[in-house]
């Protein structure tokens, strides 16, 4: 038991250290914007299909679900304002974000681990570059900005979605379904959840650099600090996504 409490906390103290050594990063010059751009194609774009398939079911498949339910008590105009604050509010946000756990922390940490392996950092700092500058900051930086914009087109499709199954059995048009949408949405239905999302993309790239920029030697680590990134980010978007709903709870 003493050693598992002692690993937790020696985990928890690197990873505060990590955390402090990108903002110190970040103060410093010589910014690799470049870097930065191509990690943001490659946590964005390359992401789109997945998050589209996935919105569009989860708004297709909560619409049909929920039909029978209000039918009952003949609140079925309620469908589309139903449907997209449920999206917007909670589910398309934790959705997206365990997604792109999976997919780009994994990535991220894969990547590094192996980068780390093969003594690919130890060679940048050989040649003066800042390994931690070059590869860390660029994709933390690149995962807080993309998994907010990824959570914004993950709720129109998801919305997109609902229209779409609200009409397998119903018939409404677009324009009319998008303008109950948008008469019960209020601000503070978008903004926390829009706010979150901002902590939820800077934990997955935090934690998937932190598991492959100290992954240890062997080629066996690669694997292990990839799965270990999707866990613990995984297990982070819960987290932050419980204090998120006690905080909004509280003052709003």
């Amino acid at each position: 038991m003493t050693f598992y409490l002692k690993n937790i906390f020696n985990e928890a103290g690197n990873i505060t250290l990590f955390t402090l050594r990108f903002f110190k990063a970040l103060t410093e010059p010589a910014f690799q914007f470049r870097e930065f751009v191509r990690q943001c194609f490659a946590v964005g774009y390359k992401t789109l299909p997945l998050i589209s398939i996935t919105g569009f079911i989860m708004g297709l498949v909560l619409t049909i679900q929920s039909r029978p339910t209000l039918l009952k008590f003949g609140a079925e105009s309620w469908l589309p304002s139903m449907v997209s604050l449920s999206l917007i509010r909670e589910i398309a946000p934790v959705i997206t974000a365990l997604i792109c756990a999976g997919k780009i922390a994994s990535g991220i940490g894969a990547e590094l681990g192996s980068m780390k392996v093969t003594e690919q950092i130890d060679a940048m700092e050989v040649s003066a570059i800042n390994p931690y500058k070059y590869l860390v900051v660029t994709r933390i930086l690149a995962t807080t900005l993309m998994v907010p914009l990824l959570v914004i087109y993950a709720d129109f499709i998801g919305v997109y979605g609902g229209y779409i199954g609200y009409n397998i059995h119903g018939s409404m048009s677009l324009f009319r379904y998008f303008s109950e949408v948008l008469e019960h949405l209020e601000y503070l239905d978008f903004m926390p959840a829009f706010i979150k999302t901002f902590f939820f993309g800077f934990f997955i790239g935090l934690i998937g650099s932190y598991k492959g920029f100290n992954a240890s030697n062997g080629t066996a680590s690669v694997g292990i600090a990839a799965n270990e990134a999707v866990v613990a980010a995984s297990l982070s978007v819960f987290i932050i996504d419980m204090m998120a709903v006690q905080l909004t709870d509280l003052f709003f």
